[in-house]
């Protein structure tokens, strides 16, 4: 039999080629499909290139290019002297052929959507096909919303005044970096993180903290929640009890969830967490804590509860987790000692990060571990991401050793004050349903009560409407909280997002639908 004759055997009905996109891919596309489906079994011949081209309209080499694609993939083969075929492939990896026609042309066909490589024809796979495991169906029950996008507006939460960072001098140290880089840098390095940026971290925190550790005590990470989540991986056993503020920051609630950790939300008042409670407490493990500016409501630790926290880790062989992620932001005074200075017994661990004085997208933090925990971090930090990007920590260290890390966070901090002063200075009086404003000694957000949920709900659709951002007290709350639900309501400001004139116009705006 000639190869013309052959070449009838394979039908080319139902190949459309738009001669506007890639010919040869259309082609590979076309005939892989057809395998993968059934209309093409193991063994069918397929017309000689030439012959083909001829049938579709195309050039040769069109052809040619497909095919050589589907040999590379090991979907036809070669017989020498003997033409192109369909490779042998195993029965079970491809469908049962269930012939229907097809009405247009009258051939029939062995289509299998199972097995369909458009994106349109796929499936949907659900959760419950997926999931095979505990860990992952905690996923499923402790994700994330995505954080707000755009430019950031009044009043966003947990945004910097990062539009007065000098992005000239850090392009400047950026580009010297990179014009001549030490190549060992460029090797892979120290999971624990780049030397220099550790040990000038570590006297920073000495001598603005109070806080007395070595460059080995500290871990460089991707931003703060990655060292929660390395507290979480390393430190809880599952179905051990967990402690965390209530309301209080939800993304480290998640943290120790996914890692089986039972959750137990404990009050705060006007001295941060009751650390009373935790005697009540079955099996607990750890402890998370904001002490310096409780998150969200913005009290801070009394001395008293430090200490009682401290005793409790100590009597327990437990663990505190001191989240300090606004500390260089006091407006009375220094900024206080954490609690991790007033710890003798090594069971503090101190998260720190760079992203409330910088900008969150530099993803830079840092732990401060007891020394017997070092390095147990840093083997499991290697395993999630080898080390941390090189020229952001060097830039970094150069930052610093430059002055211009400090000089910095006097900028910034009279920055938060003035805009924490038009905040005040302009909110609306006599708000229905709206409690007096805070006293704000620290930190870059306010908690303001509202008198139910429903009147907080009402606020935030009225401010979206307003363009102005602003978060509900209620959502910082765990699920299944004992708090009466109206108790939860509040509205959570930042303030240090933008400039005074936009806070100002955001707040006129804000009087003329709340008033």
């Amino acid at each position: 039999m000639s190869d013309s004759a052959l070449s009838i055997a394979f039908n080319p009905a139902g190949i459309e080629l738009d001669p506007k996109k890639g010919l040869s891919r259309q082609l590979y596309e076309a005939l892989r499909q057809r395998v993968l489906d059934g209309r093409l079994g193991s063994g069918s011949r397929l017309p000689a290139s030439r012959d083909l081209a001829a049938a579709l309209g195309i050039s040769r080499n069109s052809v040619v290019r497909a095919y050589d694609q589907l040999y590379a993939e090991g979907f036809i083969e070669g017989r020498i002297g003997d033409g192109t075929y369909v490779a042998q492939l195993p029965e079970k990896a491809l469908p049962r052929k269930k012939l229907s026609t097809n009405l247009s042309t009258g051939f029939s066909t062995g289509l299998s959507p199972g097995l369909s490589t458009k994106q349109g024809d796929l499936p949907v796979v659900t959760s419950s096909k997926v999931i095979h495991s505990t860990a992952l169906e905690r996923v499923g029950q402790h994700s994330l919303d995505l954080p707000p996008g755009g430019v950031p507006r009044a009043f966003r939460v947990g945004v910097p005044a990062f539009d007065l960072f000098p992005f000239e001098v850090w392009s400047k140290l950026q580009a010297a970096f990179w014009r001549k880089p030490d190549l060992q840098q460029l090797c892979y390095g120290d999971p624990a993180g780049d030397e220099r940026l550790r040990e000038l971290i570590a006297a920073y925190l000495r001598t603005s903290r109070g806080l007395s550790c070595s460059s080995e005590q500290i871990l460089i990470t991707s931003g703060a929640q990655q060292g929660i989540s390395l507290c979480a991986q390393l430190l809880v056993e599952p179905g051990d009890g967990v402690a965390v503020e209530n309301p209080g920051y939800r993304a480290a609630a998640h943290a120790f969830a996914i890692a089986g950790a039972k959750m137990q939300g404990i009050a705060v008042d006007q001295e941060g967490m009751d650390c009373s409670a935790l005697a009540h407490m079955s099996n607990c493990r750890l402890a998370y804590v904001t002490p310096s500016h409780q998150y969200p409501t913005g009290v801070t630790m009394s001395l008293a509860r430090r200490l009682e926290l401290l005793d409790w880790a100590e009597r327990n062989q437990g663990w505190i987790i001191e989240d300090d992620y606004d500390g260089e932001y006091r407006y009375c005074g220094a900024p206080l000692a954490p609690l991790a200075a007033l710890d003798r017994q090594g069971r503090v661990i101190y998260v720190g990060t760079f992203g409330k004085v910088v900008f969150p997208a530099l993803r830079l933090g840092y732990l401060v571990l007891p020394k017997g925990l070092i390095e147990p971090f840093a083997r499991r930090r290697s395993l999630d991401m080898r080390h941390s990007e090189v020229s952001t920590q060097a830039v970094m260290a150069e930052f610093m050793a430059a002055g211009h890390f400090q000089r910095h966070i006097r900028r910034m901090r009279r920055a938060a004050l003035s805009r924490r002063n038009a905040l005040l200075t302009g909110w609306p009086q006599g708000i229905a349903g709206v409690g007096p404003m805070p006293g704000i000694a620290a930190g870059l957000h306010m908690a303001v009560p509202v008198i139910n949920l429903e009147r907080e709900q009402e606020l935030l659709a009225q401010a979206k409407e307003a363009e102005v951002e602003i978060n509900g007290l209620s959502s910082y709350w765990l699920q299944g909280s004992s708090e009466p639900v109206d108790k939860r309501a509040g509205l959570v400001l930042g303030f240090a997002a933008v400039p005074e004139a936009d806070i100002k116009a955001a707040l006129a705006r804000l009087g003329k639908i709340w008033m």
